[in-house]
């Protein structure tokens, strides 16, 4: 039989941002494996700040397989980080705190720069490059040079191999700053391929000598700061929404404002400042195709009788995408069905 390896990965217990954490199983398998066939393993939680060196043991328990086509039998393996009885939930957990709900749809947005030797890819050694401006979706060396567009574009194939669902790519407003999009259908499948999504870049920038800086302001001044935008709908946000509806979930997000700051990233005071299309912190709004709004309205949404998906804006590109699908459902399951 041959032998696969196997790249269990898991979130550690740092806070406020967890770090991702891999490591490789060979097992033996007539084909590809399914998920139902990797066993839990267990890891040091000493060495990840989700254990005491006295009682040390945790246990990752597989939830996602994808295949790694950087690797011959190659295999990433999303875990959650268990108690040593493999059955409770660790506090570091956050994935085990979303509502199963097949019928809720996520599409996360996903900002980052390249970062080389401790600057935005492209920036020069001393000062700054030309002002924001030609960066955003842009071509040609001066917009986004050439080792930057082979990153992205490699980091999408081998996304694609993994079956992660990339629904685009896209250079960003400022210098060195780039974003990927995924969707997912289920409450917890798009947060997985976020975070599968953002290890397979991380390890791609190990060949080029290159840092993923995914801080949501780490150039001060002028220049926008990177988000993790949300989009989310239910079943019935689809199939029957209604003004009414719609109305009481923005009450209810509006009540929560602390609850979906406190898990939409680090540090957003420093990006939701009011400018470089945010909505300040300590206030919540919505508009239809206001990019300046806490929540954003397509014009399909409100064209289509208040039915179809929204666009939570605030979470930020360090966000825990976890956490913040954990916090968009308990808030939407607060508001009564009609």
């Amino acid at each position: 039989m041959p032998k696969f390896k196997l790249e269990y990965i898991w979130l550690d217990g740092y806070t406020p941002v967890p770090n991702l954490r891999g490591k490789t199983q060979i097992k033996e398998f007539d084909s590809f494996p399914t998920l139902e066939q990797l066993p839990n393993w267990g890891f040091d939680g000493s060495s990840t700040q989700q254990a005491e060196g006295r009682s040390s043991d945790c246990v990752l328990k597989p939830v996602a397989i994808y295949p790694d086509s950087t690797r011959t039998n190659g295999a990433i393996v999303m875990c959650e980080v268990m108690m040593p009885d493999g059955v409770t939930p660790h506090p570091s957990n956050a994935r085990a705190t979303i509502l199963d709900d097949p019928g809720a749809w996520f599409g996360f947005e996903q900002e980052y720069f390249l970062y080389e030797n401790g600057r935005p890819l492209g920036f020069p050694k001393d000062g700054y490059p030309a002002p924001q401006g030609p960066y955003y979706c842009g071509a040609g060396y001066s917009a986004v040079g050439d080792v930057a567009r082979q990153i992205v574009e490699e980091h999408l194939d081998l996304c694609l191999d993994a079956g992660i669902n990339h629904e685009g790519i896209n250079a960003e407003v400022a210098k060195g700053q780039w974003e990927f999009q995924i969707f997912g259908k289920g409450s917890k499948k798009c947060a997985d391929e976020v975070w599968v999504a953002r290890y397979i870049l991380m390890r791609l920038c190990e060949s080029y000598g290159l840092d993923v800086e995914f801080h949501c302001k780490p150039i001060k001044g002028d220049w926008n700061g990177s988000g993790m935008h949300c989009n989310f709908s239910t079943t019935f946000m689809r199939e029957t929404g209604g003004k009414e509806y719609f109305e009481a979930l923005m009450a209810a997000f509006e009540k929560n404002v602390n609850e979906h700051i406190a898990v939409y990233g680090p540090d957003n005071h420093l990006r939701l400042t009011g400018l470089h299309e945010t909505q300040a912190i300590d206030k919540f709004s919505y508009g239809i195709a206001d990019r300046g709004a806490s929540i954003r309205v397509p014009h399909s949404f409100a064209n289509n009788g208040y039915k179809g998906y929204l666009e939570d804006r605030r979470p930020n590109s360090q966000g825990d995408p976890y956490q913040i699908a954990s916090r968009v459902l308990k808030t939407i399951a607060e508001v009564p069905i009609p």
